[in-house]
């Protein structure tokens, strides 16, 4: 049956009835869309302990999703194109990253931004798929069932949870992000386990049991409480901790990828039903997602979901951005916890390429697209990256074979586009060396690079290979074989010469961990998992001023005012100053002038030395964007965007000590 029902909650105009061009006026719909799914179909299989979820009288497995819907007021006037964002953590991202709107604050308005979706006549949804996202209005969710034990009863098992705090405390949530935590089912379990250790490739300290418990701090003293963990002497900041325990009640959460699957084919599909505020609206659907979401769309794929239970087309094409070579096996596991982002976790699990291969190690054969199978109208996928993922240790194996020997081009239907010289997130500016999101210090200011841009292009470029087949620019990411892919050490000469600049004491790796005989279907038994041989891990090469030779440059590393990283380092004011900061790249500014350089004994040419005026640069800067819009990599439409931006950038870069390092 799929989806059962569109329950809508709440219509309302986009943004106090703005109209986008000569799309007009959009209106927003909040709803809940309501599921049942036969966890026997073939399709459906695949979804860890559907087979143990509650069925109702008809033998579906039932479930719900928040969903909302931007759509043209008058929808002759959309361009018959769907694009579905899958929430990050509950949150919407496309309005960011693709109409250059504000980073979303949860409970306020959507904000459109420039309005480029609703300019071009896109349909904009999002299901929520994330079961354990906080309930603060305004974040999207799924409620799925829970597994039931065979004896009856929840089902338990072993679970673990990793945290590095930012700074001193006693208390930690078993959970991250304040998402739900999974509780401890015995609090005095003698067998539960808190381990610490320095790095990822420190070997763990057991902390002794009596050291540590599962409260939480009330009027000062420690209460029992099963979803906090307290430790007396309190954790410390930058340490990496693991507390493994027994827990009880198991949500099915890889129904979430159904909901995804079900919810864009009953907007594609059915026509007919009353409740569809899109019917017959919808030619080419397109999935977006980025970061977790991207992960979770390289899941999607992996499961071979891209065809409903009438053995439908779900998705055309695919937006996949920032997920490196994690796929989001723990969003489809037993006790799955889809918002951790520290290792050891399942989601670096291979096939990573997406052509199949062997891993000699293993043994294990596959590749990523392998479930799709020979379906008709096989989607078309572009893979984007910052150079931030390089860095943490797994893009690279997305075109790179498994012994690091050699490069693996991509198949036919894919583009693998790196985004030289940015962060995990486009853009921090104004220059700061602060999160104020986590609590996080960077040693150095964090990165200025705005790729968005870039993806602006990379979905019309999709599109038109869907709608038009009109072929996409080539892919573009480091290669071994013209040795733009070359191993992190191998740059930190270049960076330690750069004044204020520290090369990691740790660089992160992904590895063959072993979780357990059970993992390949979503149940973890050994934990922590027994570590085994890293992957190999390339970086992309730099010139002599640090930044990337490969990959997509916009005019921030052509005509450059600053050495832009994908990666920084932690401050010692939030502890393990020799890692790697979760995410966060580093923009350097050069030397205003060669006194200034000279001083600092710095060897970049000062900003003076390379543009002998602003306007000079500025030129430079519109030759490099127009170059980028003949190779097809960027719109016409956005070329202003990039001056304006170089300008900006120019006048804060070029003040003298603006490169100073905190």
């Amino acid at each position: 049956m799929a989806m059962l029902a569109f329950e809508i909650n709440k219509r309302q105009p986009l943004a106090e009835g703005r109209s986008f061009g000569a799309t007009g006026p959009y209106e927003q719909i909040d709803g809940t869309a309501h599921f049942g799914v036969d966890p026997a179909h073939p399709d459906n299989r695949g979804i860890a302990d559907i087979a143990l979820a509650p069925c109702d009288p008809t033998g579906l497995v039932r479930f719900a999703a928040d969903v909302t819907i931007l759509t043209p007021r008058e929808p002759e006037r959309g361009n018959r194109r769907l694009l579905l964002d899958v929430p990050n953590r509950g949150n919407r991202l496309a309005m960011r990253l693709l109409n250059c709107a504000p980073p979303a604050v949860p409970g306020t308005p959507i904000d459109p931004g420039d309005g480029f979706l609703m300019r071009r006549g896109y349909a904009v949804a999002w299901c929520g798929w994330q079961h354990d996202v906080p309930d603060v209005p305004g974040l999207m969710r799924a409620s799925v069932q829970e597994a039931q034990a065979a004896e009856g009863g929840p089902v338990r098992g072993p679970l673990m949870v990793s945290f590095q705090p930012n700074a001193a405390s006693q208390v930690q949530l078993l959970s991250d992000r304040a998402h739900r935590p999974y509780p401890a089912a015995d609090l005095d379990n003698a067998h539960a386990v808190l381990l610490e250790r320095e790095a990822d490739d420190a070997p763990p300290l057991t902390v002794r049991r009596e050291k540590w418990s599962f409260a939480r701090l009330e009027g000062g003293k420690p209460v029992p409480d099963p979803r906090h963990i307290y430790l007396a002497a309190g954790f410390v900041p930058g340490r990496l901790y693991h507390v493994v325990y027994t827990t009880s009640g198991a949500p099915v959460i890889g129904l979430g990828f159904l909901a995804t699957r079900d919810f864009a084919s009953f907007l594609r599909h059915e026509l007919s039903r009353p409740d569809n505020p899109c019917p017959g609206q919808i030619r080419h659907a397109y999935a977006f997602g980025a970061s977790q979401s991207g992960a979770f769309l390289r899941q999607f794929l992996y499961l071979g979901l891209n065809q409903d239970e009438r053995e439908r087309p779900v998705f055309d094409g695919y937006l996949i951005h920032i997920a490196g070579g994690g796929r989001g096996a723990d969003f489809n596991q037993r006790f799955g916890q889809p918002s951790n982002t520290l290792r050891p976790r399942m989601r670096e699990t291979p096939p990573f390429t997406d052509v199949p291969q062997i891993d000699p190690v293993t043994g294990q054969r596959g590749g990523l697209l392998d479930r799709l199978g020979t379906h008709p109208g096989q989607p078309r996928i572009f893979l984007t990256n910052s150079s931030n993922e390089y860095w943490r240790g797994d893009a690279s194996l997305i075109h790179t074979d498994i012994e690091g020997s050699q490069d693996i081009e991509p198949s036919a239907q894919v583009r693998i586009y790196h985004y030289a010289g940015t962060q995990h997130g486009s853009a921090t500016w104004p220059l700061t060396d602060s999160n104020p999101l986590d609590g996080s210090r960077a040693q150095c200011p964090m990165n200025t690079v705005d790729y968005r841009p870039l993806l602006r292009a990379a979905l019309v470029r999709l599109d038109r290979w869907v709608s038009a087949e009109e072929p996409p620019p080539p892919s573009r990411y480091p290669r071994l074989s013209d040795g733009t892919a070359v191993i992190p050490e191998s740059t930190a000469d270049v960076f330690s010469d750069i004044p204020g600049m520290r090369f990691p004491a740790h660089l992160p790796r992904a590895a063959r961990n072993d979780f357990g005989p059970e993992a390949n279907r979503g149940i973890v038994t050994k934990l922590p998992p027994l570590p085994g041989k890293p992957y190999p891990c390339f970086v992309p090469a730099i010139d002599r001023d640090g930044n990337d030779v490969a990959g997509i440059r916009l005019p921030d590393l052509t005509v450059p005012l600053a050495t832009h990283t994908g990666w920084n380092l932690r401050h010692p004011q939030i502890g393990a100053s020799g890692q790697l900061l979760n995410l966060i790249g580093t923009s350097v500014a050069f030397a205003s002038t060669k006194e200034e350089r000279e001083a600092r004994g710095d060897p970049r040419p000062s900003i003076a030395e390379r543009y002998p005026s602003r306007d000079v640069y500025l030129e430079q800067v519109k030759q490099a964007a127009r170059q980028l819009v003949e190779d097809g990599y960027l719109l016409a439409e956005d070329l202003e965007l990039l001056v304006d931006q170089a300008a900006e950038r120019f006048d804060v870069f070029a003040r003298p000590s603006a490169g100073a390092t905190s």
